[in-house]
């Protein structure tokens, strides 16, 4: 029996789906998961190097490829979905719940309906819970989501030009800290560093680890060093181009090679 990894869903998760015949890269399927029966494209075989990547992915099965009556039904259901959304959002109005309507996500196989929001607090939606369920005759998820995951539900295009890393490839959402944007000499106008989501940008993540190997290989700016020309103190370096600017005793400037440092008499301390 094979294995694939397959996308499924709005949130594009990521499962590990047996199969009893082969299946191409990109090819539509329908499987069953957890949450039903669902659409979902295979990206690949489930290969042990692969699930050594995946981060305890979810199981499920493949019924079959997608035929043109499921993805008839496929479109149905996303004009359903429209009209859904705009019910739930009069719904939430008229009931004046503290909450924000992100997207409404109608399963497959009809097993249930998945209803995205966001709320600064808890919020008390049993009575919406029960007003939907009466509505759409089947069962209903609500589940809260923050600002990331709220941009790679509804986010286009980043300010590359390219559609947003969350919308497309990324199946979890990386950890980004300000001190990476600092090592990479980014600007640091939050304007210009965050992404859709009002967050730090995803890809300040991944050049990260090439950014502190070069790093740990140079001399801090501070540092007292011995050059072919002599001794001088680095108060510049260039991480990519691995070089570093230093004054020297007789007070020049010099841009050299990160080779060229003989010797580091005295380390500055990383700030």
């Amino acid at each position: 029996m094979s294995r694939y990894i397959v996308r499924c869903g709005l949130m594009r998760a990521l499962f590990v789906m047996n199969a009893r015949t082969e299946h191409r890269r990109g090819a539509i399927v329908i499987g069953r998961t957890n949450r039903g029966l669902e659409r979902g494209e295979v990206l690949c075989e489930a290969t042990d190097h692969v699930l050594g990547q995946t981060k305890d992915p979810a199981v499920g099965n493949i019924q079959r490829e997608a035929t043109p009556d499921d993805e008839n039904e496929h479109r149905r259901l996303l004009e359903q979905q429209k009209r859904e959304f705009e019910t739930c959002k009069r719904l939430i109005s008229e009931m004046n719940l503290p909450m924000s309507l992100v997207d409404v996500e109608l399963i497959f196989g009809g097993e249930q309906v998945v209803v995205y929001y966001s709320a600064d607090d808890r919020v008390d939606f049993r009575e919406l819970v029960k007003r939907l369920s009466t509505e759409y005759q089947t069962r209903i998820e609500m589940r809260q989501i923050g600002a990331r995951d709220e941009a790679k539900l509804l986010a286009d295009y980043g300010d590359c030009g390219k559609p947003v890393c969350c919308n497309t490839h990324l199946s979890e959402m990386p950890p980004v800290s300000m001190r990476m944007a600092k090592l990479q000499k980014a600007t640091l106008d939050p304007n210009k560093i965050s992404g859709r989501c009002g967050r730090l940008k995803c890809c300040l993540r991944y050049e990260n680890d090439t950014y502190e190997e070069l790093v740990a290989e140079l001399p801090t700016v501070g540092s007292e060093i011995v050059t072919s020309q002599g001794k001088g103190k680095v108060i510049g370096v260039e991480i990519l181009a691995q070089q570093l600017l230093v004054i020297t005793e007789d007070n020049r400037r010099i841009l050299i090679p990160s080779s060229d440092c003989l010797t580091i008499l005295k380390r500055a301390a990383e700030r």
